[in-house]
């Protein structure tokens, strides 16, 4: 068992890429470090036999367990054994203190990290508050937490890059969701039905519609609007049918079309024009979305 001796409790902060090292010894497998994402920092890690220290982090930390494993955790002067399956989940608020803990072998999971500004952000928009705290958790289940990292986690493996919009608004759920089922108190938040007054739909889908090759984010476009993100998000859908992010990608893809049919530019232009680095992640996201890549898609013309 690899052992890291420390000072107990151990300061981690997320938004650091090397942060981990001080207390595991392996380096994640995939991280989202190498792209844009800002408002949460997601970590997949396969982690041979370890023990761990106290800890504090920065960031509310969500860890989803991808394989069964047993494991000890130190509460309360003793250590208490642990059997965890695939797909249970521990919870760990922010500035909290977590327990010393040992894995006798490998754990295979996925951490997910909320910036703590961030989350009050959401939190006060969504009930007027910020006096609220997470609950932790160390062992449970939940279907939409656990959907939510391994989609983040496929939106990484294949290239991640300008899915800054997509990152967001899943930081933005899962905000809300903590909040609805895992604070101190369940706070009613407000439901809306009618979606977004024209006059803003309008605005929102212009700026889209012209600023598609960048990086937007969701705070960006709910600013626009003057609206909360988790508001907004909600009531853009319920006017199109389609999230931010979906709508951001329709409007890439109908461009990429658009440039294909033209035969003026090649494919890496093409790419790089519609908002994408990355020739093989275009090629990936207009595969999705059309069933053919874009080369197949220029032959058939």
């Amino acid at each position: 068992m690899s052992v890291i001796q420390h000072n107990y409790p151990r300061a981690i902060d997320f938004s650091q890429r090397d942060s981990l090292k001080q207390i595991l010894v392996d380096s994640p497998v995939l991280t989202s470090y190498e792209v844009s994402w800002d408002t949460i920092h997601f970590l997949y890690h396969r982690e041979p036999a370890h023990e761990t220290p106290e800890c504090q982090f920065k960031q509310h930390l969500i860890s989803i367990y991808l394989k069964p494993f047993e494991a000890r955790r130190w509460v309360n002067g003793r250590w208490c054994q642990e059997n965890y399956q695939s797909g249970d989940i521990s919870l760990f608020p922010a500035d909290q203190t977590a327990p010393k803990s040992q894995c006798d072998h490998e754990d295979e999971c996925i951490h997910l990290c909320l910036e703590t500004p961030f989350f009050e952000r959401v939190v006060y928009e969504a009930v007027n508050t910020n006096r609220l705290e997470i609950v932790p958790n160390f062992k449970f289940r939940d279907a939409l937490i656990q959907q939510i990292g391994l989609e983040l986690k496929t939106e990484l493996e294949s290239g991640g890059v300008e899915s800054r919009l997509y990152a967001q608004s899943m930081a933005t759920v899962l905000c809300v969701h903590l909040l609805r089922r895992y604070s101190t108190c369940q706070p009613i938040i407000k439901q809306y039905a009618d979606g977004l007054p024209k006059w803003k739909l309008d605005r929102v889908l212009t700026y889209i519609q012209t600023h598609f090759d960048q990086d937007i984010s969701l705070t960006e476009l709910a600013d626009l609007v003057e609206m909360s993100s988790h508001y907004f998000a909600c009531l853009f859908k319920q006017s199109i049918g389609f999230s931010p992010h979906q709508y951001l990608i329709d409007c890439r893809i109908k461009r990429a079309k658009q440039l294909l049919r033209e035969q003026k530019l090649s494919i890496v232009e093409i790419c790089q024009q519609v908002g994408y680095q990355s020739q093989s992640y275009f090629t990936k996201v207009f595969r999705k979305h059309t069933g053919i890549t874009p080369k197949k898609f220029r032959d058939s013309l």
